[in-house]
């Protein structure tokens, strides 16, 4: 069957970048924000959390419940782990498969499988990659050297911080900067999932990663024939997570793995329907959809929260705060995240308009992009796992790193709002006026795009 013309508005020679979503991809997209709105404050509660239980007269809890190892058994199959260990490998586990699951998503029914709309938030998110990279380095290296292992935790975009804090002051914002942000975290976590397989994988073991090929290819039989037993999925889930734990790999790459398999498009879905359907399916009925609504409260609310309780735990009392704030792992990351996230995504967006035909949206001015891209900085979930891997959770430059990490993501999320919050206003007043002059004439205004102030 010949699929349908594209609208004449697609046909035209000059690219629109951040055009609205269809009907459908709004509801999914308002579905992610509220529970990723409530994750984040969950997430903000579990940080909060860990601080004050850290720096409290009961720190020595805090310590001893991060340290307390649940099964001394499990070291034949290296899973002799503390509490702390299994909320970063174990529980995250689920947050990547739902990465995992949302990846695929973008990919094969999303804004990602159209290369066309696909190349701004590539080129936006590896240019939030690698200038937050450099920028690190170059701290590092002008401070002396030591830290350099680190050079990847500024590189990431929490999600879950980022939507609830674009969720609390854009009220009247375009929906096209939220599609922007969302899927710019997700092509993020692309490759912030391909920088710790492939440079904080330590004492690699190929049987293990190999054998871990089994599970992962009987779950995928079983996902792909719409079997969704839950006593044959997670036991192979688990067998799958246990063997990339062996071979070295982080196990958190074994969500992603995991998500890959799951079928996106509904099958047998009939001709008709929407205007234009081709008979082919959708996503909104596949089981990578129905997977992602079910595990993702479990993600945002349950396993990430846990984590952070157990990774920014960092004690402050007693400590230099001048020598820490000088400290150069402490200036690169916050430099990273501040700096290098908001210039990285604004300037390779801004450089893809300039040399291509691509232009923004009508709705959208550069001053918004600005707002998005300095929220970028917000930085916390993957940044703390790369800390971790890094230089050893507990150590005294994971420590510093902690503290880094949560300094760059309050002056990224403070930055980004208050630019936000002016731009929310400008946009709330001209709604305001055109439902005056409608309610005036009965006849809609024409909506004018606010001035790029």
């Amino acid at each position: 069957m010949t699929a349908p013309s594209p609208p004449p508005s697609e046909q035209r020679h000059t690219a629109r970048l951040f055009a609205r979503s269809s009907w459908p991809e709004a509801r999914r997209l308002a579905d992610v924000l509220r529970t990723e709105t409530v994750g984040g404050a969950l997430l903000l509660l579990g940080a909060v959390t860990a601080l004050a239980w850290a720096n409290s007269p009961w720190s020595d809890s805090y310590t001893r419940v991060g340290d307390w190892v649940p099964w001394p058994g499990g070291a034949p199959w290296h899973l002799d782990l503390d509490v702390a260990t299994w909320a970063a490998d174990g529980l995250l586990a689920v947050f990547f498969f739902v990465v995992g699951l949302e990846l695929k998503r973008e990919f094969v029914a999303g804004d990602l499988r159209d290369p066309r709309r696909a190349a701004l938030p590539v080129v936006a998110a590896l240019g939030g990659m690698l200038l937050p990279a450099l920028i690190y380095v170059a701290v590092v290296l002008v401070g002396g050297g030591p830290g350099l292992r680190g050079w990847a935790i500024p590189t990431a975009t929490d999600i879950a911080f980022a939507l609830a804090v674009l969720a609390l002051v854009g009220s009247h914002l375009p929906q096209g900067l939220r599609a922007f942000l969302l899927t710019l975290a997700v092509v993020d976590d692309l490759f912030a999932i391909t920088i710790i397989a492939v440079f904080y994988t330590a004492d690699f073991h190929p049987v293990p990663l190999l054998a871990a090929l089994a599970p992962i290819g009987l779950f995928a039989v079983l996902v792909q024939r719409g079997r969704t037993w839950w006593w044959a999925l997670i036991p192979l889930a688990i067998a799958a997570w246990a063997l990339v734990h062996a071979s070295g790999v982080h196990a958190t790459v074994a969500g992603v793995l995991l998500g890959f398999t799951v079928p996106v498009l509904a099958r047998h879905r009939a001709t008709g329907g929407r205007p234009g359907s081709t008979g082919a399916g959708t996503d909104e009925g596949g089981l990578a959809a129905r997977l992602e609504h079910r595990w993702r409260p479990v993600s945002a609310g349950i396993a990430v929260p846990i984590f952070a309780l157990f990774a920014a735990g960092v004690t402050l009392r007693g400590t230099d705060l001048g020598a820490l704030l000088t400290d150069p792992v402490v200036i690169a990351v916050v430099a990273g995240l501040v700096l290098g996230k908001g210039i990285g995504v604004f300037g390779s967006t801004y450089l893809l308009a300039r040399f291509t035909r691509a232009e923004l949206d009508e709705d959208i001015t550069w001053s918004d992009l600005l707002g998005i891209a300095l929220l970028a900085g917000v930085g916390f979930t993957v940044s703390l796992l790369i800390g971790d891997l890094a230089f050893g959770a507990g150590s005294p430059a994971d420590d510093r790193v902690k503290v880094a990490v949560l300094l760059g993501s309050v002056l990224s999320a403070g930055l980004a709002a208050t630019v936000l919050v002016r731009r929310n206003g400008t946009y709330r007043r001209v709604a305001q006026r055109e439902r005056l002059d409608a309610d005036g004439d009965g006849v809609p205004d024409v909506y004018q795009r606010p001035a790029d102030s």
